[in-house]
């Protein structure tokens, strides 16, 4: 396949995807993400699925991702009970002794592992691993704090507080690891987003020298990737969009932003200063004067990313020092309009 250094894909070997709010929305697929995930594989990039929720095995994730038309195999999957259990097969070896709490996910990915998944504090593990469940019983949490009270190693898949649903948010495993910790004198190993476990494992599967990955939040996401110094880009079909990037600090700046996932086919948005205080990207500038953070004009549909990526980028420039005043009125008008063009 030959590659141009104009489109932003070709600078990568590999894309990593977040999968809620990047390439579905609860029971349907984000439009246009199975057309971007088959496109990116027909450019002959390699293409990982990566999730913090540990309840669900890789062949279930799979069928979801396939059922949405997604080309998608079994071993393209990683989740965060994957990444978990790596960390204890490489501390313990096979044949280790792990008190599982947790679903289905958690349990294969312990046999996977050739590691032996106990029920109670009382079968002397050496570890405890504490993934989601939605049948999580006291009774687990329980023996999870007596065993690591004992010695155990605590492991966390994830550290979630919440799980969006077709409901509403409601408390993910973040809030049962919080659970055990009243119990515990120690913080759990954390395999998930935004540490580095998770990503470390879906790079090694697929023998990535250069992967990009592409996310829906700031705070697990792109702070994630940014922990493993890769490359991200955040979409705005999900959780996080211009509030939060006019804010973020540190690793959780993106490399890159998209308005969906089919952006990694398109020309790479690239900033340019333009003058003290200016930062232009396309025909859009960003700029600050004495009423605050401006837009040279009220930008097009198709020149919103490039409108939220100046001014993103001048609000970095300004963060040392005081951002102004105004910056989150222009964010919250920026995120209107990209929730009106994504049909929210």
């Amino acid at each position: 396949m030959t590659r141009s250094p104009d489109v932003l894909i070709d600078r990568y070997d590999a894309a990593l995807f977040d999968l809620d709010g990047v390439l579905y929305l609860g029971p349907d697929a984000v439009p246009g993400a199975p057309e971007a995930v088959n496109g990116l594989q027909q450019h002959d990039v390699r293409v990982g699925f990566v999730t913090n929720n540990a309840a669900r095995t890789p062949k279930v994730v799979a069928e979801q991702l396939r059922g949405f038309g997604i080309t998608c195999d079994e071993q393209d999957v990683v989740t965060s009970a994957q990444a978990g259990a790596r960390v204890l097969f490489d501390r313990f070896g096979a044949g280790a002794r792990v008190l599982a709490v947790g679903g289905d996910g958690l349990h294969q990915a312990l046999s996977d592992f050739g590691l032996v998944a106990v029920l109670s504090a009382d079968d002397h593990p050496v570890a405890v691993i504490q993934g989601y469940d939605p049948e999580m019983s006291w009774e687990m949490i329980t023996e999870a704090a007596l065993a690591i009270r004992r010695g155990a190693l605590w492991v966390a898949t994830n550290t979630d507080p919440t799980r969006p649903t077709d409901r509403g948010l409601v408390p993910g495993n973040g809030a049962a690891v919080a659970a055990v910790r009243t119990a515990v004198e120690t913080d759990p190993l954390v395999a998930g987003k935004p540490e580095r476990p998770l990503l470390e494992e879906t790079v090694r599967r697929l023998g990535s020298k250069r992967p990009i990955f592409v996310g829906d939040r700031i705070d697990t996401d792109i702070a994630g990737a940014g922990n493993l110094d890769m490359d991200s880009m955040l979409v705005m079909t999900g959780a996080h969009g211009p509030v939060q990037l006019f804010s973020a600090i540190g690793v959780e700046r993106p490399t890159h932003i998209g308005l969906n996932a089919g952006d990694l086919l398109a020309e790479e948005r690239r900033a340019r200063g333009t003058g003290e205080d200016r930062i232009a990207v396309g025909s859009i500038e960003a700029y600050l004067d004495h009423q605050g953070l401006r837009l040279s004009r009220r930008p097009g549909d198709d020149e919103l990313m490039d409108a939220v990526w100046a001014a993103t980028r001048l609000c970095w420039q300004c963060a040392d020092a005081e951002l102004p005043t105004d910056a989150f009125d222009l964010a919250d008008e920026l995120t209107n309009r990209v929730r009106a063009v994504l049909g929210d």
